[in-house]
């Protein structure tokens, strides 16, 4: 996996997302941590998912965790 942008910033990263679609741009991927879980389940989130994933599976998308 190559590098994976991690924020709590759920209000504006979609639209800055389209934004930079828009000018036929592209993104490794987008993790939006949940405000509901520990700082640790976040991570451990993060942690199960580099070890499953496969190289460029989150390309151009914004994921929410937790996604187990």
């Amino acid at each position: 996996m190559g590098f994976i942008l991690v924020t709590n910033n759920r209000a504006s990263m979609p639209v800055h997302l389209r934004e930079h679609f828009n000018q036929n741009r592209h993104i490794p991927g987008i993790f939006i941590l949940n405000q509901d879980l520990s700082i640790g389940d976040n991570l451990l989130e993060l942690i199960v998912i580099a070890k499953g994933s496969f190289d460029n599976e989150y390309e151009d998308r914004i994921v929410h965790l937790p996604l187990t």
